[in-house]
């Protein structure tokens, strides 16, 4: 060999070697992570760090917020007059249909994979027949797993379930208690109308129609001691919603606000002794006010996620200017609350084993 050729051959080793480094670098950025996770699900009592890290984008930012659930209040505008009603009718704005209906687009986009419509009263825009749209629209068109309403209930005709009721998997009618006297007390009443005996028809007309039916009640001073059990277990709704009465600055308490429900709020222990008397109901579905406060994703008239943290609603900028990823920032959303109090449940009709 002559020493030329001595002389290049270590050269020539050298940079194969690190041709063979790098690429043994570049496939090991690739299997790092697998290897990691695989290594910590193989190691008892530890969680794999590949999981662990999900939360994160690579960067190390947070990642968005999946608005899986969301509440949209579209109206304020209510026929009744609640005495607690801690979203009230500060304005009579409403988005124009074809508006509405991009901003549920975007939601289901983001990952939303239920809505919920409420008020105000539903009801009361275009006779339901607004509702009614959205209602089609988010499950014909968004194909939504779960799309509800929470209702007074007043204004529901059997018409609406011909039209609407196939594409509704929940209805939710708010009903505090079951002695006329103290729902006209509360505010919960209109005219002649009872209260209680529209609550029994609405109970038969979403079980003529293949409608979930739910109950919602909020407990205050002037229900905290009744005993519901037997008229709930008559109706037997899929959920039975039991709300400690909230205060919200500007909404029900403080300046500016449209009620006074100071003379409605109980103490927490009177809310856990209501619990103890219904507990035997498997329908019950309890949340106090520090669930309600962290645990709901609510947009607006305006489509502006609502803040309740600090007792009052504080709302980001409409998801129609500036995204979801960017409004749903100042949501105050704590998903583990949202996931403790029961948020996630089987929501769609079509996968409940109901009795019509």
């Amino acid at each position: 060999m002559h020493l030329a050729e001595m002389r290049t051959l270590p050269q020539a080793l050298a940079m194969l070697l690190r041709v063979l480094h790098a690429q043994l670098s570049a496939l090991w950025l690739c299997l790092a992570p697998f290897s990691c996770w695989l290594r910590g699900a193989l190691l008892p009592g530890r969680s794999p760090p590949l999981l662990e890290e999900s939360a994160r984008e690579p960067d190390g930012a947070e990642v968005p917020t999946v608005p899986t659930s969301v509440n949209y209040h579209f109206t304020r505008q209510c026929n009744y007059r609640c005495g607690f009603c801690f979203h009230t009718a500060k304005t009579s704005f409403v988005l124009p249909l074809e508006e509405a209906r991009r901003g549920l687009t975007m939601l289901k986009e983001a990952g939303m994979e239920k809505i919920n419509f409420s008020g105000g009263e539903p009801f009361l825009q275009e006779r339901g027949e607004f509702v009614g749209k959205l209602v089609q629209f988010c499950k014909q068109e968004l194909k939504l797993s779960s799309v509800s309403i929470v209702s007074n209930g007043s204004m529901i005709r059997e018409r609406w379930f011909k039209r609407y009721g196939d594409y509704l998997d929940i209805l939710a009618v708010s009903c505090d208690s079951f002695d006329e006297e103290v729902n006209v007390l509360i505010g919960r009443g209109q005219g002649n109308k009872n209260h209680i005996e529209n609550l029994q028809r609405l109970r038969k007309w979403c079980r003529d129609y293949a409608v979930a039916f739910k109950l919602n009640s909020v407990i205050n001073r002037f229900n905290v001691h009744e005993d519901m059990n037997e008229q709930i277990k008559a109706l037997n709704p899929v959920r039975w919603k039991v709300f400690q009465c909230l205060l919200i600055e500007g909404e029900n308490t403080g300046e500016g606000a449209l009620r006074e429900a100071e003379k409605f709020v109980i103490s927490d222990e009177d809310f856990e002794r209501f619990l103890d008397g219904h507990r035997e109901l498997s329908c019950l579905v309890p949340e106090s006010n520090q669930k309600m406060r962290d645990s709901y994703l609510i947009l607006d008239e305006y489509m502006r996620f609502l803040n309740c943290r600090n007792g009052r609603k504080e709302p980001s900028k409409s998801i129609l200017d500036v995204g979801i990823e960017h409004a749903i920032k100042f949501s105050g959303f704590d998903e583990k609350m949202f996931l403790s109090r029961g948020g996630k449940y089987v929501w769609s009709k079509a996968d409940m084993k109901l009795e019509w």
